[in-house]
């Protein structure tokens, strides 16, 4: 398969760039940026072509991949949908509901394949421990901590505007719905949603499953204090969520992997568009109870 990679940033950069090059499945024909520059050296070092027309890209490839902020990555899905290209997204799919439900139509119109890569679903050892706990009964309530140091650390990702925009809400509460979601069953409403320090947020949701869960979420967290956790407990006890021993250029690999298979057969992949616009949704209703958004960090 023929793919592009829009976008220069930094994710574009670790993780999108080594892991098209590296597919062995994939064509790497190209890359396009908002900065003709950055299109230009990153498209060097992993030795395919700098793109200065979006257009142009999108009618030399099969498949696209979308490393650039939420916004951005809206409307060039549904532009890229609609020129033919299968996708292959980053999370969260848009800002908002009426976006992200755009793309949805596009790739159904188009009927093109799409992926979101949600990160924790595409690591062998969570995958494997998502799908055994979905397939278990009886879950009670759950307990899911995203907490980054973002803000507070020289990661790449700290200018970033959207992020500072949307805070850990839209950037960390996406990881933490898509291992909720398959265990728990959808989200029948948001039911509190509270501010914390800095870009903090507090959820917590009821499941059509009959679980509740709460979630913390964070780009401001300690340093010390960083982390991931997610705890189960039902009728079969209690259960963590494991830590992966792969990175993200593994793990965007096998998404890649699926957006291939999906195209193939014809049959969506369960990290699709429409679950990409699920978990916006949610998102959404949750920044509707905190007035709008989380106080700038």
């Amino acid at each position: 398969m023929r793919i592009g990679l829009l976008g220069t940033g930094p994710w574009a950069q670790l993780a999108h760039a080594p892991a098209l090059s590296r597919h062995e499945a994939l064509d790497f024909v190209g890359v396009w940026g908002r900065r003709p520059d950055a299109a230009k050296e990153l498209a060097e070092h992993h030795g395919t072509r700098a793109y200065d027309d979006v257009d142009a890209l999108l009618a030399d490839v099969d498949a696209v991949a979308v490393a650039l902020p939420p916004d951005v990555q809206a409307g060039l899905a549904v532009r890229a949908a609609r020129a033919g290209c299968h996708l292959l997204l980053d999370k969260p799919l848009a800002p908002t509901v009426d976006e992200a439900r755009a793309v949805v139509e596009a790739a159904e119109e188009a009927q093109v394949a799409s992926v979101v890569f949600f990160t924790t679903r595409f690591q062998p050892e969570t995958e494997a421990w998502i799908a055994a706990q979905s397939a278990a009964q009886g879950w009670f309530t759950a307990q899911a901590q995203w907490l980054g140091a973002v803000f507070r650390t020289d990661s790449p990702f700290a200018d970033s505007p959207w992020r500072r925009e949307k805070g850990a809400l839209w950037d960390v509460g996406p990881h933490a719905l898509s291992v909720l979601l398959p265990v728990l069953g959808d989200v029948r409403r948001v039911t509190a949603a509270a501010p914390g320090p800095g870009d903090t947020v507090v959820l917590v949701l009821d499941h059509a499953g009959g679980a509740t869960s709460t979630l913390t979420l964070s780009l401001t967290a300690p340093p010390a204090a960083a982390g991931a956790a997610v705890e189960l407990r039902g009728e079969a006890g209690v259960t963590l969520l494991p830590t992966s021993s792969q990175g993200a250029v593994p793990a965007l690999i096998r998404a890649a992997d699926a957006l291939l298979t999906a195209a193939r057969t014809g049959t969506p992949h369960p990290c699709d568009a429409p679950f990409g616009l699920r978990v916006t949704e949610i998102l959404a209703a949750a920044e509707a109870l905190l007035g709008g958004g989380p106080p700038a960090p």
